[in-house]
């Protein structure tokens, strides 16, 4: 999930804490390696998450913790499959536009309680009514259910959406249009069931560990807001036996190259590659050092709204400013681990999705310096007319090293000056999300493994289209995608349209890396979209 990709990203105590492993720790059930003794797991985070609550949760960071305290009807396995999770699987109508969940019986809240079908249906009410304030309220429209539109806009109660419990243990939903790939937006936290009773009693404060109740293989039991968090296993869910990893540390730590420091230290089995020394490392430490494919892409929004600069309202500037980001030098001398540089907003990971060969990705960097010159100069901007404007990302070493780079090479092709600015997370996406700013870092790592989940950011009304871009192309083209059984076409023409206009410039698209202790098992290479279950877990004798 997940907005503004992010590294992996509160002093209470809770009364429900997991007891000893029910599994026995000698030999792990399937592999037969020899497990540890302690299967303690910790990682590092560079600043906490928007929120633990999954309605409001909108970063990766937080999505990994939903994952651990909830579970929503689908999981993900280890390569990205979609498996069972309170639902044991669904059943649809002939033209797929009711889908109906069969829940499992022993399905369980941490507290004792059963979780139901009237935990969804009050969940999913919940992420579209506008009173929520869900950053994620849009998502609920790109599902498609009948009814959300009138209820996220206010003309309708949250009780008029198209979601029912037939009984306990059955689910329904009801759509607009047939979406083939429904089911798998059920893995996303948006939709994960929430405890009414809980949050009606104790409001915004509810997901305090004193207070916490959730669904999932853990329970929140410490959170200490910029320090750290734990979470340690539930006794109540359904699958507790089959969980290994006790306990889940996080760590803040705000400098890559400290976290990787204290990684080496042994404080944590899962650390950090600092920017551009990912090929020192994996030569170094072969073992440990890991890339792999992520569904995620990494780029600039240009905000086009009415706090926008005017220059960026111009589609030849917004063009020269593009054209002139030598993307090569990114993945190749600043990131080095194997990023593709990006013409398009969709990664080629993307399932089903072939990148189209758009116009400017087929010139030589030299073209495009020298067509970007021409735009910049069409558009009435050079040395008597110079051009300003600002840079914003939220702080990283990282983020700070590819704006400088790029920074430079706007001012030497083009003679823009462009001050940066940084800020810490929440306020950073705070100052975006109300459009004060002229350029912003962005990243996006999909919802879902399919086209859309980049696309709809482009839509006119994405809760998350933060250069208040407008097409009504586009628009047509996302709407009857949502009931074609092949959508390509629409998506490559999408593409070319965005490559055209552009409303924002793709940087690259990612790779995971990071470093992994050999004790460490089980961790998702092959799951592209990233999704982690620390209940997948487990550690070693190395």
């Amino acid at each position: 999930m997940s907005y503004f990709a992010k590294s992996l990203a509160a002093s209470f105590v809770v009364a429900s804490i997991a007891a000893a492993p029910v599994l026995a720790q000698e030999m792990h059930p399937v592999t037969g390696e020899t497990l540890a003794d302690e299967q303690t797991f910790t990682y590092s985070l560079m600043d906490d998450p928007t929120s633990l609550d999954p309605q409001i949760i909108e970063d990766v960071s937080g999505s990994a913790f939903a994952r651990d305290l909830f579970e929503g009807l689908m999981n993900q396995d280890a390569d990205g499959n979609l498996i069972p999770g309170v639902a044991t699987g669904f059943t649809t109508n002939d033209d797929k536009t009711v889908y109906t969940f069969t829940l499992r019986d022993n399905a369980m809240w941490s507290d004792g309680r059963q979780v139901t079908a009237h935990d969804f249906v009050y969940a999913w009410r919940r992420a579209a009514d506008p009173e929520t304030g869900s950053p994620y309220s849009w998502f609920m429209d790109i599902m498609s259910i009948a009814g959300v539109g009138d209820v996220l806009s206010g003309d309708a109660s949250p009780d008029t959406l198209g979601v029912r419990a037939i009984d306990d243990l059955t689910f329904e939903v009801t759509l607009t249009a047939s979406l083939p790939y429904f089911a798998s937006m059920t893995t996303h936290a948006t939709t994960f069931p929430t405890p009414s009773w809980v949050i009606e009693e104790f409001g915004i404060e509810w997901m305090r560990p004193e207070n916490f109740v959730g669904n999932g293989a853990y329970v929140l039991t410490e959170y200490i807001p910029g320090e750290t968090s734990t979470r340690e296993r539930s006794t109540s869910y359904w699958n507790n036996e089959a969980t290994i990893i006790d306990k889940v540390v996080t760590l803040n730590i705000a400098d890559e190259n400290t976290a990787h420091t204290r990684y080496l230290a042994g404080e944590l089995d899962l650390g950090t590659v600092p920017t551009g020394q990912y090929l020192r490392l994996k030569a170094e430490y072969p073992d440990e050092t890991k890339s792999y494919p992520r569904l995620c892409t990494y780029y600039y929004s240009l905000n086009m709204g009415e706090n926008g600069p005017e220059s960026l309202k111009d589609v030849r500037v917004r063009q020269a400013l593009s054209f002139a980001v030598d993307r090569s030098i990114i993945t190749e001398n600043i990131l080095q681990a194997g990023q593709i540089p990006a013409f398009t907003f969709t990664p080629g990971a993307t399932a089903g999705f072939e990148v189209p060969e758009v116009a400017f990705g087929m010139m030589s960097q030299d073209e495009r310096n020298a067509k970007a010159k021409e735009l910049l100069a069409d558009a009435g901007y050079g040395a008597d007319n110079p051009l300003e404007l600002e840079l914003l990302y939220n702080t990283s070493e990282g983020h700070k090293n590819i704006a400088t780079a790029i920074v430079q090479m706007w001012k030497e092709t083009l003679g823009i000056n462009v001050t940066l600015a940084n800020m810490e997370w929440k306020t950073f996406l705070q100052t975006k999300g109300d459009g004060n700013y002229d350029i912003g870092r962005a990243g996006w790592c999909g919802d879902y493994n399919e086209a859309s989940t980049f696309l709809d950011l482009v839509s006119t009304n994405s809760g998350y289209n933060d250069s208040k871009y407008s097409n009504a192309e586009v628009d047509a083209l996302l709407q009857s995608a949502k009931t074609m059984d092949d959508a390509s076409a629409n998506y490559t023409r999408i593409e070319e349209i965005v490559a055209t206009d552009m409303p924002l410039i793709p940087v690259y698209h990612y790779t995971g890396v990071g470093m992994f202790k050999p004790s460490l098992k089980g961790w998702p290479f092959n799951n592209v979209e990233g999704n982690w279950y620390s209940r997948d877990l487990y550690k070693i004798v190395p």
